[in-house]
């Protein structure tokens, strides 16, 4: 059976200082981590965690796809 504190929902000071912790550059992707992949610990953190890595995930990977694009853009200019 599962553990009473890993299932019970957060409170207000419990999300502040986790969204106070992951505002701190360097320390946050390391949290974001041991949150994310910690088999012990809240669940809500953990699925806030997980989430959050996904959508950071995402955000690089059209990041990447803008720059190799506008790069294409930029080698088709100068060749002309």
């Amino acid at each position: 059976m599962e553990n009473n504190i890993q299932t019970k929902p957060m409170t207000v000071g419990d999300w502040f200082v986790t969204i106070l912790i992951l505002a701190i550059p360097l320390v946050n992707i390391v949290m974001y981590l041991v949150w994310a992949f910690s088999s012990t610990g809240n669940l809500n953190r953990k699925n806030f965690c997980i989430a959050s890595l996904i959508w950071m995930l995402i955000g690089i990977a059209i990041a990447i796809l803008v720059i190799g694009f506008v790069s294409l853009i930029g080698v088709a200019a100068m060749s002309h």
